[in-house]
């Protein structure tokens, strides 16, 4: 009992300290992210908040972290801004429509949950996953570039004139100092963050390199980009505000008609295609590193249910997130109280440490960003890049690089798409027929391999219709029907030997094999052996005594 209560002491105190960290980088996360849909700071933070919350929870994956994600809020910028053009100047109306997009958006995701739709995660095979992870890991770095100071040359094309291009880029290198102090701070945090679970494991390296960072470009008065400058830069007028309100003001300005519906469905069904894609795999990608198994349709109900939560009381909406949620288990968050801690303390730093958070230098945080990048790219995807088929390399790479120019949804649908096809025409060159024939005359064609839309013009091309003899039969004990393709391609196959005249028999066709071709035609109860005398077909349509037979002879 003693060992039971001290190791849940341990894991609390881990969740704690990591869920202040995952906190700490929500802040700048969120709010950029409101910046990018073109909403007030507050919206995002109250997203990040109320989400994560939830989530934390009532999700399938415990130490999972939710929030507004880049993904979202690049669909959201079209709606909010058509939503705008609807009402009259400084109304807002688009807010509103995303309230109310976002609200649709979770029932959406709660009806997969419902009619357990998470499962079809499964599917997705490993190198749609680690493009995933791959492209994710680069969107990242990129949206951390942006942090910087910029250095490019603005008003000069590269490609109209390189030479004087590159002469003010390092023009701009050697006089923007606040470039390099910047990177020097980054790169301490990166150091901080590599080298202390060297020394000790029991402190969190990303808090403290926070803290560190922080007292130095705090206590050195530094001029530095800080969470709070780069608030009131975005336009915004600080973190400081209060509880999320219900939004009444949704059911008085967004009019609640098929026009409404018309406008926003397309929107909430896209955004929550996007939100239950990236937090399925992402649940997938904490299930290989923690070596446990999340519950896909129990989380599909909470990020449904947190979503509906978010819009009525004025969030953006949201889902898993996959850099958040690595910091949070690599700090050693795996309960539900890391998320749950990290969400009470966001909405506290919201109303009453916003002063404290506005000072956090953006470098510290852009450290521990780069790490996470570290750590979520698949760098094992490039050792075993002459050991797996050339289709899975294709499709590793389709994968990634779709992520970063369109979104994850779009990636990943293409990534599973190529993956069917390719494993369909794959199936469809494994079909067999061994010829022999039987001592009266018979022809016999035993069939291997599956039978379907694929496979169809291999399996055609297998039979000599015209110079078979008068009997032939198809055994089908090693063949699988599997669609409506294969059962027109029997069906013309026996109208073919009855045109010239010759019997045909179909064996060794398994009861659901059967059962499909009896449904599409009463023909093929004429050609269907049902008395069977193989052991084979015995056996293979009663595995379990196939098993019996083996432990009974002791084999």
């Amino acid at each position: 009992m003693t060992e039971f209560i001290r190791r849940r002491t341990a894991n609390a105190k881990n969740d704690i300290l990591s869920g202040l960290t995952v906190a700490l980088a929500l802040v700048p996360e969120a709010v950029a992210f409101a910046f990018v849909a073109g909403v007030d700071p507050l919206v995002g933070l109250y997203a990040a908040f109320m989400i994560g919350l939830i989530t934390s929870i009532f999700g399938g994956r415990p130490g999972m972290i939710s929030g507004a994600t880049g993904a979202l809020a690049v669909v959201m910028v079209a709606l909010v801004a058509k939503g705008n053009s609807m009402g009259v100047e400084g109304e807002q109306l688009g807010l509103y429509y995303l309230f109310a997009t976002v609200i649709l958006m979770g029932v959406i995701q709660m009806l997969a949950g419902v009619f357990k739709l998470g499962k079809f995660v499964r599917l997705i095979p490993h190198p749609v996953m680690m493009g995933f992870v791959n492209g994710l890991a680069i969107v990242i770095f990129i949206s951390q570039l942006a942090m910087f100071p910029t250095i490019i040359p603005e008003n000069i094309s590269f490609w109209g004139d390189m030479g004087t291009w590159f002469v003010e880029l390092f023009k701009n290198l050697s006089e923007k100092i606040e470039f390099w102090v910047m990177l020097g701070l980054v790169g301490l945090t990166m150091l901080i963050m590599f080298g202390l679970p060297k020394i000790t494991k029991k402190l969190p390296e990303a808090l403290i390199a926070i803290l560190v960072v922080s007292g130095i470009v705090i206590f050195g008065n530094l001029d530095v980009a800080t969470v709070g400058s780069f608030i009131t830069d975005g336009g915004g007028d600080g973190l400081k505000g209060g509880l999320p309100s219900f939004q009444f003001d949704i059911f008085n300005k967004v009019p609640f008609n098929f026009e409404t519906l018309k406008f926003i469905f397309p929107y909430a069904l896209i955004l929550a295609a996007i939100g239950l894609i990236e937090s399925l795999m992402t649940l997938n990608l904490i299930d290989e590193l923690t070596e446990t198994r999340g519950n896909s349709n129990k989380e599909c109900l909470a990020q449904g249910g947190a979503n509906i939560v978010t819009g009525l009381f004025g969030g953006m909406g949201g889902c898993a997130m996959i850099g958040q949620s690595l910091i949070n288990i690599k700090g050693g968050g795996r309960g539900r109280l890391s998320g749950i801690v990290a969400a009470l303390t966001l909405l506290a730093f919201i109303l009453f440490a916003s002063g404290l958070i506005e000072q956090v230098p953006i470098s510290a945080l852009v450290g521990v960003m780069f790490m996470v990048v570290i750590g979520t790219f698949a760098w094992s995807s490039f050792r075993i890049m002459n050991k797996i088929p050339k289709s899975d390399v294709f499709v590793l790479i389709l994968v990634s690089a779709l992520t970063v120019i369109f979104d994850l949804a779009i990636a990943v649908v293409a990534g599973v798409i190529v993956s069917a096809l390719v494993f369909a025409w794959e199936s469809a060159r494994r079909i067999r027929a061994r010829k022999r024939m039987k001592p009266d005359g018979t022809k016999v064609y035993e069939i291997w391999g599956p039978l379907f839309f694929g496979s169809i013009t291999a399996f055609n091309d297998k039979f000599d219709v015209k110079n078979d003899p008068q009997n032939v039969e198809i055994d089908f004990v090693e063949a699988r029907i599997s669609d409506h393709s294969a059962l027109e391609a029997i069906f013309s196959l026996v109208n073919k030997y009855e045109a010239e005249g010759k019997t045909i028999k179909l064996k060794h066709l398994s009861e659901d094999c059967k059962i499909l071709l009896y449904k599409s035609s009463p023909k093929f109860r004429e050609v269907i052996e049902e008395a069977i005398d193989d052991p084979r077909y015995h056996l293979a349509e009663n595995p379990e005594a196939f098993t019996k037979s083996l432990s009974e002879y002791k084999l």
